[in-house]
């Protein structure tokens, strides 16, 4: 009975486990789906203030970025495309909100040198990358960086660089993710699907 008992729960364990283990490549990630929620997670403003986020959701329909950090000369990009096409995004009705594991003060630096104007977070500790399923192991080269950028908050987790929009209760209407950081959605395409939802 003993020994029943012991595989049972090494079972279980070992299950447990593998649901909460991080993945090892950013092609193994198991992200949310469309009319699944973003789970609602408190991440630090470049002001340093904690916002929840299902709060900001409330607020309008949400283009919710997911960049590796401001380190990335694809992620300045990505986010200095997007805020040529804030107008556009705006006046359909949407709020933009981008989210990396960056520390606080490392999102100022970026809000100035990408010219950005719609909000940045940081989710230093990883939880919410890892909540919505798109967190994995960062290759070794890339943990000193993340530790630095992160303020010591993160050694070892990067996003798959994804895109969201999100409806005001949470849910997700719309996902692009890409595992190979240096292919993005073009402002193009996403602002069609944000007429299309519309």
């Amino acid at each position: 009975m003993k020994k029943i008992l012991f595989i049972v729960l090494a079972t279980i364990t070992s299950v447990v486990h593998s649901q909460t283990a991080v993945p090892k490549t950013a092609t193994d990630i198991a992200p949310l789906l469309i009319g699944e929620k973003i789970p609602n997670v408190t991440l630090q403003s470049s002001d340093n203030k904690e916002v929840q986020l299902a709060d900001l959701f409330k607020k309008k329909k949400t283009v919710l970025v997911f960049y590796r950090g401001g380190w990335c000369p694809y992620c300045n990009a990505h986010l200095q495309a997007l805020a040529e096409a804030e107008k556009k995004i705006l006046d359909l009705g949407y709020q933009i909100i981008a989210i990396s594991p960056d520390a606080p003060e490392n999102l100022k630096v970026t809000e100035a040198t990408d010219k950005v104007k719609y909000t940045l977070l940081s989710d230093s500790k990883g939880e919410l990358i890892k909540a919505v399923g798109i967190a994995f192991e960062a290759p070794e080269n890339y943990k000193s960086v993340i530790n630095v950028h992160s303020k010591g908050m993160n050694t070892s987790l990067l996003p798959v660089p994804s895109v969201f929009v999100v409806n005001p209760e949470s849910a997700i209407l719309f996902e692009y993710i890409s595992p190979d950081f240096k292919h993005r959605i073009t402002n193009e395409l996403l602002v069609s699907v944000l007429k299309t939802i519309k």
